[in-house]
């Protein structure tokens, strides 16, 4: 098989993010480039059922910039797949309508399953680490749950399932002020063991080895606990760090204001008035699920869907 390039396009909650990649003949991928876009499109979905005009139009100014880098990079296959907020819209033909029109091809509102599906193939590619897998991505509207061997039967998926916790769904629904005070924390970890406990006790978490969480919130608190000055990918990437790590870095972004969170240089702008919610929603995972630490990774669903599209072409 000979090199092919591929695009993919992973529009969450709060991010938009590309992934120009080149797919080796052993199904391996070899970036070109990786970009990320704070737009917001769920911002005020969980309150009104409604992508927010200001909401589409930042995704289509993000979108407008991958389109001209797909284009100069000469792609031969590109997907884009949307989830937590244009599957909980009741305005999602809007926004079809203008991905479509900016990009030259419809995006796919994917289910729960797919999205958890795509979230594991990306995580667990080169993972040499012991099996079973939990692979959790912590979204802005959803948290993806798998359990999983990556043995080569199949998809290597045992069960999956998606529920809605992320953190801005989390911090417009509870964390009001900033800090938030302890009654909005306790009202926001009430609602969390919730649907963390039905989603460990769905896909049998218990058997599970290696607990491997995703995206920015996992990332940006394994950036913090390992004391890093700036963010630098490559020192995220399988890093694992212990619960009691993940415990006290949650403490300390819960009693900070927005302001004194960036003060972090790993801090990501568009991240610091959501990520006391994603280190939340971490912190209990692990705790309920017993887990001693987690494996931070880098790859994810962006991985999941470049692959995807050479067994889709």
């Amino acid at each position: 098989m000979s090199i092919t390039r591929v695009a993919a396009i992973d529009c969450g909650t709060n991010s938009v993010r590309l992934l120009i990649a080149d797919v080796q003949p052993d199904g391996s991928l070899v970036d070109v480039t990786r970009q990320m876009r704070i737009v917001r499109l769920g911002e005020g979905v969980d309150r009104t059922g409604r992508l927010a005009e200001a909401a589409i139009e930042r995704t289509r100014v993000a979108l407008v910039h991958y389109a001209a880098e797909i284009a100069a990079a000469g792609v031969d296959h590109a997907r884009m797949v949307a989830t937590s907020a244009s599957r909980d819209a009741s305005n999602a033909d809007d926004f079809r309508d203008m991905v479509t029109a900016t990009l030259g091809f419809a995006p796919e509102v994917v289910s729960g399953d797919e999205e958890a599906r795509l979230t594991f193939a990306g995580a667990v590619q080169g993972l040499r680490a012991e099996p079973p897998f939990l692979v959790f991505d912590i979204g802005g509207g959803s948290t993806e749950f798998v359990v999983g061997s990556a043995d080569g039967d199949g998809d290597g998926v045992d069960a999956a399932i998606s529920v809605d916790i992320g953190c801005v769904r989390l911090t417009e629904r509870h964390l009001h002020d900033h800090p938030p005070t302890p009654a909005q924390i306790a009202a926001a970890e009430k609602d969390i063991i919730g649907a963390v406990d039905r989603a460990l006790a769905a896909v049998d978490a218990g058997r599970a080895r290696t607990f491997v969480g995703l995206a920015g919130s996992v990332t940006t608190v394994t950036a913090l606990a390992l004391g890093l000055t700036e963010y630098v990918a490559e020192h995220i990437h399988r890093a694992r760090v212990s619960t009691a790590d993940v415990a006290k870095v949650t403490a300390d972004l819960l009693a900070a204001t927005p302001e004194e969170r960036l003060a972090n240089a790993v801090m990501h702008p568009g991240r610091a008035d959501v990520i006391g919610a994603g280190a939340l929603i971490l912190r209990i995972i692990l705790e309920r699920s017993g887990a001693e630490a987690v494996v931070a990774s880098e790859s994810d669903i962006l991985d999941g869907v470049a692959m995807s599209c050479i067994r889709q072409s």
